[in-house]
């Protein structure tokens, strides 16, 4: 039933290795640059990905009430301090990039999306690892880059693709109905997509929206598209 989750995971890994040792060997300034450039494709996954959507007022409500859920969790605030600990273990003195800052921005490219979401109950219900499969080549060649300019956390991320696709394949016979109603994933996607472009906005220097608050806001469309 796992099998496309373990190979997703298993490339994810491998990809992040391999982007770790480049890391090493390419100078800061072209690291930066690249991953500005990769801002910017994040900006473009975001903005593709929002346009998917029938009915804006279902993200609108997402995005309010998941990010008010988000802030009164203190999810960001959360994840920084179990981050620091992992810094204390993994990251080298002196590291440039926030180990949060690279398990946030791969988490999200890597777990927020249809393919995602269809993959994993596809996965689970029917033992079909197709679209994983594809899936994983697109993580294979995103890990690396990521992993080359946002470091380990990038590698760490692995952890969430496995747990929250895991999860989803595990529990897709529950999930399923809630999911096939109406446009559920569609709306999913959208409200992810946003995120996603948050994310994007963050790693140019844009911005500096803590996004994982607004991570809640991913999973209200389920409930939403029931009433509307």
């Amino acid at each position: 039933m796992l099998t496309g989750t373990i190979v997703n995971t298993a490339t994810v890994i491998l990809g992040s290795l391999i982007g770790l040792s480049l890391g090493n060997i390419l100078p800061e300034r072209l690291r930066d640059t690249v991953m500005k450039g990769l801002g910017l494709c994040t900006m473009f996954i975001g903005v593709t990905g929002m346009l998917g959507g029938e009915n804006a007022l279902i993200t609108i409500i997402s995005i309010a009430v998941g990010a008010a859920v988000g802030e009164l969790l203190d999810l960001d605030g959360r994840l920084d301090r179990f981050a620091a600990r992992l810094e204390k273990k993994f990251q080298k003195p002196g590291g440039k990039t926030s180990l949060a800052e690279g398990f946030i921005t791969a988490s999200l490219v890597f777990c927020v999306g249809t393919m995602t979401i269809v993959g994993a109950l596809n996965d689970g219900l029917s033992g079909n690892h197709e679209m994983l499969f594809t899936k994983s080549v697109l993580d294979f060649v995103s890990s690396m880059i990521f992993a080359s300019s946002l470091g380990i956390g990038v590698l760490l991320a692995a952890g969430a693709v496995f747990v929250i696709q895991g999860s989803i394949a595990c529990l897709a016979g529950l999930l399923a109905p809630l999911l096939q109603q109406g446009n559920t994933i569609e709306e999913m996607t959208v409200v992810g997509s946003v995120l996603i472009l948050g994310l994007g906005l963050n790693l140019i220097g844009v911005t500096k929206l803590k996004v994982m608050n607004y991570v809640p806001a991913i999973f209200l469309p389920i409930l939403l598209c029931l009433f509307m």
